[in-house]
């Protein structure tokens, strides 16, 4: 049995990433997930609302990094370079939770309902870091748009990350910034013929 309730959730939070791995997750009870774990089935609930949340435990520290990091970054910077500031600081979370990070990301990706709540949970983010980036004096229509296209950088460098674990996260996120900012740099002409 866990002693702590920090145990216990993450064990839960293991049990579940596993047994959504072998059976799926619409074949997966939480009455199941608990006894993997060790735990009766009200202990999943103390911890859980539901079997979806358990793989969104770190919604909130890394709202909490992404909206500090913002309102921590030097005066003087563009939104884009506050926010890849910001990602950079919430990418230490998924860095240091690799082992869960992976197989989670590969399980949301054939589950419908944990890609709705994948969804939710990315709208949510990218509103927090919206309001960070107007506490810091940015028009809410760009602060919207710098959040939204950030939000879609961060998210193609944690999918390289993944993909491709010979480079940092952070390298990844560089290279994902980077390639945002050429999108809108003058493309220059070229010589037909």
């Amino acid at each position: 049995m866990p002693r702590s309730g920090a145990e216990a959730r993450r064990r839960l939070q293991q049990a579940a990433l596993e047994l959504y791995r072998e059976r799926g997750f619409d074949q997966t009870t939480t009455a199941e997930i608990a006894a993997r774990a060790g735990v009766n089935e009200r202990t999943f609930f103390r911890h859980f609302p539901d079997k979806r949340e358990v793989l969104f435990d770190g919604e909130a520290a890394l709202r909490a990094a992404l909206v500090q990091a913002v309102a921590e970054a030097p005066d003087g910077l563009q939104p884009l370079d506050m926010l890849l500031r910001a990602f950079r600081k919430a990418g230490r979370i998924l860095e240091d939770n690799r082992p869960f990070s992976e197989p989670r990301l590969a399980v949301i990706a054939v589950t419908p309902a944990l890609r709705e709540r994948e969804l939710a949970k990315a709208a949510s983010l990218t509103d927090a870091a919206a309001e960070a980036l107007e506490q810091r004096g940015v028009p809410d229509r760009l602060a919207g748009l710098a959040a939204q296209a950030g939000w879609a950088a961060f998210h193609q460098a944690a999918q390289a990350w993944i993909d491709d674990p010979s480079q940092s996260l952070d390298a990844h996120l560089s290279r994902a910034f980077d390639d945002l900012r050429a999108l809108s740099a003058p493309v220059p002409l070229t010589k037909e013929g």
